[in-house]
């Protein structure tokens, strides 16, 4: 099974205004969102990746080229449409404080599964799409590279946790319960018999053991030893 890392972008000048970006075109990271892009591809420069899949906004691929710029090797670097961000619709542009006072807010939190923006996408349909993605690109870079194949994707907070959520066999409407911060990294393997969520809304720790490991088809009776990461990198 091939492993995909799923990175949130960094913090834009949206997110640290509160306004919900949505796709707006020209929204880009801010300093501290550049600065957690460098770290997160400093963190990742340890696993040599065969690609660098990113949604078509910039800040997805402003927080790409952070990771790329620390890989030695080539990846492939395509652009994913159905990886960009859900159509909020009417509720792009508007500030959280504002949103937060509408009917729909309280549906978004509790049973996102029922919500289409006005005038925009279904939370499901968002999932679907993205999940599909996912799955699709997962399986193309393990046929090309084998098993041990490890992939990024560059996505958005609500793409991530929806991919999240359906990995962990969670329905849609429990994905609230899950947090992907900026530049946040998240990683899963797609097996034969099952996802394996093995880290979530991680921006800090050793992640050698990626190049390192060889997937296990099946899920070890009673947790199994973990992961080992290579004596050289052990403090």
């Amino acid at each position: 099974m091939a492993t995909v890392i799923l990175v949130r972008h960094g913090r834009t000048t949206a997110n640290a205004t509160g306004m919900l970006a949505g796709r707006t075109a020209g929204v880009l990271l801010d300093d501290i969102g550049r600065e957690q892009a460098r770290l997160t591809g400093t963190r990742l420069a340890v696993v040599p990746v065969v690609g660098v899949v990113s949604s078509p906004l910039e800040r997805c691929r402003e927080t790409a080229e952070w990771i790329l710029n620390e890989q030695t090797g080539t990846p492939v670097t395509p652009v994913e449409d159905d990886l960009t961000e859900c159509d909020y619709g009417d509720w792009q542009g508007r500030s959280l404080s504002d949103l937060s006072t509408e009917k729909l807010w309280s549906v978004v939190q509790t049973q996102p599964s029922a919500v289409t923006f006005p005038n925009g996408e279904a939370m499901a349909t968002m999932q679907s799409r993205s999940v599909a993605a996912i799955r699709r690109l997962d399986a193309a870079f393990e046929a090309e590279h084998g098993p041990g194949a490890v992939w990024v994707a560059v996505s958005h907070g609500d793409i991530i946790k929806s991919i999240l959520a359906d990995a962990l066999g969670m329905h849609l409407d429990l994905f609230q319960r899950i947090n992907v911060g900026p530049a946040s990294v998240s990683i899963v393997r797609y097996g034969a018999n099952r996802p394996s969520v093995m880290a979530t809304n991680t921006d800090a720790g050793d992640l050698s053991w990626l190049a390192a490991s060889t997937p296990a088809g099946d899920a070890p009776v009673g947790g199994g030893a973990g992961h080992q990461t290579p004596p050289a990198s052990r403090a």
